[in-house]
C-alpha cells in the first residue's frame, strides 16, 4: 500500500477553527510536521552500504556504533535536527527559556515578520501579472 494512501496534499497550514482564522505561529508549527511527515513517506534507503553488515561485524554486537564514521554519514540529521522542536534534555531546555512549541512558534513568526524582506518579482512576472489584472477589470 502507497504511503498515505496515494495522498500528496496536505491541506489547511495555519488555519484554525475552520479556516476562519489563520495563524502564523500555527503555520511554522504545520510546516514542521510537514516536513517529518515527507521524510518518513519518503522512506528508508535499504542497501548493502546502510545495513552497514560489515561495520557491524567489524565493531561487534552490542558495541559502540554512534562514534563510527559510517554512522554519522548515514545519520538523517535533517530529520534529527527539528526548527521549532525543542529536544534537549529538561534541565537544558529550562536554562534556555523553557519555550514550549508553541511559544517558540510564535517568537519565531513575528521574528519573521519583522525581518523577512521577499526578493522582488522578475519584471516579466510583474508585467504578466498586470496583465491579468487588468484583463479582468476590463
Amino acid at each position: 500500500m502507497p504511503a498515505l494512501a496515494g495522498a500528496n496534499l496536505i491541506y489547511g497550514m495555519g488555519m484554525l477553527e475552520l479556516g476562519v482564522t489563520f495563524s502564523f505561529a500555527q503555520l511554522l508549527i504545520d510546516a514542521e510536521i510537514v516536513r517529518m511527515v515527507k521524510r518518513t513517506v519518503a522512506g528508508i534507503d535499504v542497501s548493502d552500504e546502510t545495513l552497514a553488515v560489515e561495520v557491524i561485524k567489524t565493531v561487534g554486537a552490542g558495541k559502540d556504533f554512534l562514534a563510527q564514521k559510517h554512522t554519522r554519514q548515514f545519520m538523517d540529521k535533517e530529520q534529527s535536527k527539528p526548527w521549532l522542536i525543542d529536544r534537549r534534555m529538561r534541565g537544558a531546555w529550562q536554562n534556555r527559556g523553557g519555550k514550549d512549541w508553541a511559544q517558540a512558534a510564535e517568537e519565531e513568526a513575528r521574528a519573521i515578520l519583522q525581518k523577512h524582506k521577499p526578493a522582488p518579482l522578475n519584471p516579466s512576472v510583474q508585467a504578466e501579472l498586470k496583465d491579468i489584472v487588468r484583463s479582468v477589470e476590463e
